[in-house]
């Protein structure tokens, strides 16, 4: 694919003025040739494998940018499912030895996070994963860069409760173990249900079992860019034509991603992988997707029919992105994380935006609750009941969604939580407070629709 020069100083155009960024280059590394049956070799495998392949990546990936004048914000790793990895593991201690050993090695390669601190158990758990899954608060808390996730859901399988309960338990655990720092062990726990093998991004990216040895993946990022667009544009502009303004923007988006991923591939003698065409946004003003959801006409992202506009925007973003790159994977739309997005938070401020119309938004955007700020006194079960309700949304309607959820301790509603960079702050949401432990406490399956059997 040949870039033009008026493509390229379009691209530098958008980049200087409207908070165009590569949100990620993320090298997706399978450790399965790591296991061995002794923890401590897995751990020297692990780092040793990682600061291998990884050794380049940052400096290489700064380079580009520098050599074509566009931002790449973040430069991360995925790994195999560590839960997968790990047959040598007997204790929850086993499990932290190899969580530090993969923080360690993240550092020492300078890459921003590490994601892949994984589990599959959508369907049911083996006596290692009980045992993984009871590591997380504190390999979480007790590391810097490390991610993990969690997968619980599928359309094939239906919702594992029995693992929905206790992830309720997990966050309110890990959330108590850095409760000096706003709870912020659960901003790198993400919650999922149908996972993608090939997500860049940050928390809940693992490199899955179908990847090749090492791959480049790429998320694109671009809500100024559509945001300032949507704004300069006539105010009675039908809402189709907006739809193909926003799908030719994606496709100028998803023309600069596959220029950083393939050159930073060729540098560095690895496959490409796919390009993540996700609106991310970040705390800076303007460079919000809420932004964008009011500039279709609403006073606040919230507000009545701002569902239907979201999802013209994120069907809008995968048209543009499907045409300009053969390799859109990732989940790719519209991500909506609270204390990311200034208008959003200014949105939950005045009452305009609340969980429950979050949770109606992922019915048709990339994701799902993401970076939800709620009280430290919300009980475990209500937490899970949340996650329950997304794993849901996602089962049914064959799509990914996840909850990453934050019961800041000490905190109440409209406090305001510090989490400083890319997480920026949350204000603290109210949560219906009405009784759900005896539906959760029952525990076992629901089971996968009636369309899952589709073959």
């Amino acid at each position: 694919m040949e870039y033009t020069q008026a493509e390229i100083l379009q691209t530098v155009r958008m980049t200087e003025m409207e908070h165009l960024d590569v949100r990620t280059v993320t090298l997706g590394l399978s450790l399965r040739d790591c296991a061995c049956a002794s923890i401590e070799e897995t751990a020297a495998r692990i780092g040793e494998k990682i600061e291998r392949t990884a050794a380049r990546l940052v400096t290489t990936v700064d380079e580009i940018g520098d050599e074509i004048g566009l931002r790449i914000a973040n430069k991360r790793i995925s790994i195999t499912p560590v839960s997968l990895i790990a047959g040598g593991a007997h204790s929850v201690g086993d499990y932290v030895t190899l969580a530090h050993a993969i923080d360690e090695a993240a550092k020492r390669v300078g890459v921003d996070f590490v994601g892949g601190y994984s589990a599959l158990v959508h369907k049911g758990i083996t006596r290692g994963e009980s045992l993984f899954l009871d590591s997380i608060p504190e390999a979480l808390a007790t590391t810097e860069r490390l991610c993990a996730s969690v997968n619980a859901a599928t359309t094939r399988a239906g919702i594992n409760m029995d693992v929905v309960r206790r992830v309720g338990e997990i966050i309110k655990d890990a959330a108590e173990r850095t409760r000096d720092r706003g709870g912020i062990a659960c901003a790198k726990f993400v919650c999922f249900a149908n996972a993608v093998e090939d997500n860049p991004f940050m928390a809940g990216a693992f490199h899955g079992v179908g990847e090749g040895e090492a791959v480049i993946n790429v998320g694109v990022s671009g809500p100024g860019v559509v945001n300032h667009a949507l704004r300069h544009a006539p105010k009675d502009l039908p809402l189709h034509e907006m739809a193909e303004l926003i799908k030719k923007l994606s496709f100028k988006l998803a023309r600069a991603g596959e220029l950083v991923g393939r050159e930073a591939a060729r540098r560095l003698g690895l496959q490409f992988g796919i390009i993540d065409l996700s609106l991310a946004p970040t705390p800076v003003l303007g460079d919000s997707v809420g932004e964008i959801i009011e500039a279709f006409g609403f006073e606040r992202a919230g507000a009545p029919g701002t569902t239907a506009a979201l999802a013209l925007l994120t069907d809008a973003v995968k048209k543009g992105g499907a045409m300009a790159s053969s390799a859109v994977g990732g989940m790719s739309g519209a991500f909506i994380p609270v204390s990311e997005d200034a208008a959003m938070i200014d949105a939950v401020r005045v009452g305009a935006l609340t969980i429950e119309k979050l949770e109606a938004w992922t019915s048709v955007c990339s994701v799902g609750l993401d970076m939800v700020a709620v009280p430290g006194s919300t009980p475990a079960e209500t937490i899970a009941a949340i996650i329950a309700d997304e794993m849901a949304i996602g089962v049914v309607n064959h799509k990914t969604t996840a909850v990453r959820i934050i019961p800041v301790p000490g905190r109440e509603v409209g406090d305001i939580v510090e989490f400083g960079g890319l997480l920026g702050s949350a204000l603290v949401m109210p949560v219906n407070g009405f009784a759900c432990a005896d539906f959760i406490r029952r525990g076992g399956r629901i089971p996968a629709p009636i369309h899952s059997l589709r073959n």
